[in-house]
């Protein structure tokens, strides 16, 4: 599933091909939108929320979430679309561009003025332009023996980080995935990092954790099951973990991320 920083840097492209310009057709492939057009309005922007995007159209917001599988493309008029046809969700037109949302795990449309709705749930945006630290640790801590690799991927708590962000995290401030959240020696310094982590990431395609982007070489743990750690040289281990029906695979090094006594 795409990080915050992969939606961010969906949205700024989506922002800066669409905003300012009249859309000239638009085709919504859901059935609950099946009959709606927006061909004549103007796109005013489009910004993330977490891992939803949020593009205003005229007096509307359209929301989608790309999931597992989705992504949005951009293509300039008569160029082949590079995902099946079949896979498309949204069709958003311009002059200059065309917008394709495949395999969208959410496609809504609300009045702008109901955006809360869709994303007043999430806690602040760790890229967003209103974070609030103080928030974020408020809403961990609410529940403290809540096993902090569960607590941080939790969009309730602060919004933005996923599966990988989850491993990584753990691993460079040295707690287990299932350390009470109540339990770490300094949470602040963990949100501090996953805030800085995204924003030095939303810029790149490839994510690195470690400093080297080459392939293979990005990340300290994540899919690194039975290989050695960088650090230490133990052997990486990985688990499924979180509520039974949301669970995900954890990474973790036994040695640098002792288990909890």
């Amino acid at each position: 599933m795409p990080e915050g920083d992969t939606v961010w840097r969906t949205a700024l492209h989506l922002h800066q091909a669409l905003s300012g310009h009249v859309l000239t057709e638009t085709d919504f492939r859901v059935p609950a939108l099946a009959t709606l057009d927006l061909a004549g309005e103007t796109v005013d922007e489009t910004v993330s929320r977490g891992k939803h995007l949020l593009t205003r159209i005229g007096d509307r917001t359209l929301h989608t979430h790309l999931k597992m599988e989705g992504s949005w493309h951009l293509y300039r008029p008569g160029t082949a679309w590079r995902r099946p046809a079949h896979e498309a969700r949204v069709v958003l037109r311009t002059e200059g561009w065309t917008a394709v949302g495949f395999a969208l795990g959410i496609v809504e449309v609300v009045a702008r003025d109901a955006e809360d709705t869709v994303v007043g749930h999430l806690g602040p945006d760790l890229l967003g332009p209103d974070w609030d630290e103080d928030e974020a640790l408020r809403r961990l801590l609410a529940a403290p023996e809540r096993p902090v690799a569960e607590a941080i991927l939790d969009q309730r708590n602060l919004a933005g980080i996923g599966n990988l962000y989850k491993s990584e995290l753990c691993f460079l401030a040295g707690v287990h995935p299932l350390l009470p959240v109540g339990g770490v020696t300094d949470l602040p310094r963990l949100v501090r990092r996953a805030r800085s982590a995204l924003d030095a990431n939303k810029q790149r395609v490839a994510q690195t954790f470690t400093g080297d982007t080459r392939r293979g070489q990005q990340t300290w743990v994540f899919r690194r099951d039975r290989q050695p750690c960088r650090r230490c040289g133990t052997r990486i281990l990985v688990d499924m973990t979180g509520p039974e029906s949301q669970e995900r695979a954890t990474y973790w090094c036994p040695s640098c991320q002792p288990e909890p006594g």
